[in-house]
């Protein structure tokens, strides 16, 4: 989760630190990528719905083709931002995933009960509600039944944020948990339903570019230039197999390297006589320039840092702000503007857009508030500590924001066309009336007295 950076030791100041002062500000604000998120929403709204209209289509439709020899891969801007950095996007949302089921709230089965549960109700119900929908609506749009299952856990937790102090932190960790399960569902109904047609040569190729990362993992290999290039291979082969390439991010993160090289206690001995040495060799000197056995102590220092954490949380702490700061929002931009015009018309009298704002804002909070309490009345699991059945309830809303991973795969059921745009339309305006019903909820519950968990 955002917003735990430890503190740092006191540095000179440079001159460039007061025009960057006001930028490090607000990435330290929990909302911060939430607030990127929707500013970039904002502006694609605006955009499409301008005189300059045709160039944001003809910008996100500009043709690029990158490629070594004869193997070339052409697509249109929007293609490789979908399926180029959206990989980068999956492969921290595999990094999360690995890392919860290791060590995290989805470590243990008693512990994953109560999320697993919550998000199971907060895909199926939503799913449920859809297919209801669109079945009464002569089934066009039946292909988009997996869009309102999603959940947007940087708007979510944004919300949250808004609220500070008063939104426990347990509720925050359930959530995050919730929306880490939810993904991976997502991640399996995209490799299960939204596959075309299969090419087993290039899957071929991706086996066994796998096969070589798990190898590399197995062998104690921790550079990440290896996993990199081998990755980049495999993000190749799954684009041409038929699979979505972006599956190709969740299976690199599995192979990523989750074991350290030094121990905490050898690390808190070592760096200590490493600071020992460091002070006795320089007297009171600052600069180190001069000093090898200084330099050579840093050195040491740096390479003990480097090895008492693993390669999976090296990579997921230095992603985490390209993804939240850079992915996200330009996702957002190519991907939200719709023209609201006529859009609007349609979108009210489309089955696609029903389906989606009452699987988000209906069936999201039913499935898992219904989902958790089943759970909880079962003996599965308990309630977060310090949390009420209030706070689930604005919580389960708050699921119902399903931006960006629904927008994600409302383009891969439809591609292009005016069921998208109605699709669009539909995620758009569940998402805020999810985020404002879970604002107001959430308020309410935050000051409501006892923890509801008799």
């Amino acid at each position: 989760m955002a917003g735990s950076h430890p503190p740092l030791p006191p540095l000179r100041p440079r001159p460039i630190d007061r025009l960057l002062e006001p930028v490090q500000e607000f990435a330290r604000v929990e909302a911060a990528g939430g607030i990127l998120l929707l500013a970039c929403t904002v502006v694609a709204l605006i955009w499409a719905n301008s005189s300059w209209a045709q160039s944001y289509h003809d910008l996100w439709h500009i043709p690029i083709s990158l490629g070594i020899g004869s193997f070339r891969i052409s697509e249109s801007l929007a293609h490789w931002v979908n399926d180029g950095l959206m990989a980068v996007f999956f492969f921290v949302v595999g990094l999360e995933i690995k890392r919860e089921l290791l060590a995290g709230e989805l470590a243990s089965p008693r512990q994953a009960a109560i999320p697993v549960a919550a998000a199971a109700g907060g895909m199926a119900v939503p799913a449920l509600f859809y297919v209801a929908v669109n079945l009464f609506g002569g089934g066009e749009g039946m292909k988009g039944w997996a869009i309102p299952a999603a959940t947007d856990i940087a708007f979510a937790l944004g919300v949250m944020a808004l609220l500070g102090k008063r939104v426990p932190l347990s509720l925050k960790v359930f959530l995050t948990a919730v929306a880490i399960v939810d993904d991976i569902g997502a991640v399996l109904i995209i490799a299960l339903f939204y596959t075309g047609d299969l090419s087993w040569i290039a899957l071929g190729v991706a086996g066994g570019i796998l096969v070589l990362l798990i190898a590399a993992n197995l062998m104690h290999v921790r550079s990440p230039v290896v996993y990199g290039l081998l990755g980049f291979v495999l993000w190749a082969a799954f684009h041409e197999s038929g699979v979505h390439a972006t599956i190709a991010g969740v299976l690199l993160a599995f192979t990523i390297p989750s074991r350290f090289r030094i121990r905490g206690a050898e690390f808190v001995s070592f760096g200590r006589r490493m600071l020992d040495e460091f002070e006795q060799r320089g007297g009171n000197e600052d600069d180190i320039m001069s000093n090898f056995v200084r330099q050579v102590r840093v050195l040491a220092m740096e390479i003990a840092c480097e090895h008492v954490q693993t390669p999976l949380q090296r990579l997921e702490h230095k992603l985490h702000p390209l993804v939240s700061f850079f992915i996200m929002p330009v996702f957002a931009l190519a991907n939200a503007g719709v023209p609201l015009g006529e859009g609007i018309g349609a979108a009210l009298r489309s089955p696609v857009s029903w389906g989606i704002v009452l699987g988000l804002v209906v069936g999201k909070q039913v499935g898992v508030f219904a989902c958790t309490w089943i759970a909880v009345r079962s003996g599965l699991g308990r309630l977060p500590a310090g949390t009420n059945w209030r706070q689930i309830h604005a919580a389960g809303c708050l699921a119902g924001i399903g931006f960006t991973m629904s927008l994600f795969i409302a383009s891969l059921g439809f591609g292009e066309g005016a069921l998208l745009e109605e699709a669009k339309i539909g995620i758009l305006g569940a998402s805020l009336i999810s985020g404002i019903l879970g604002l107001i909820l959430l308020r309410a519950s935050s000051a409501a007295p006892g923890s509801g968990q008799a």
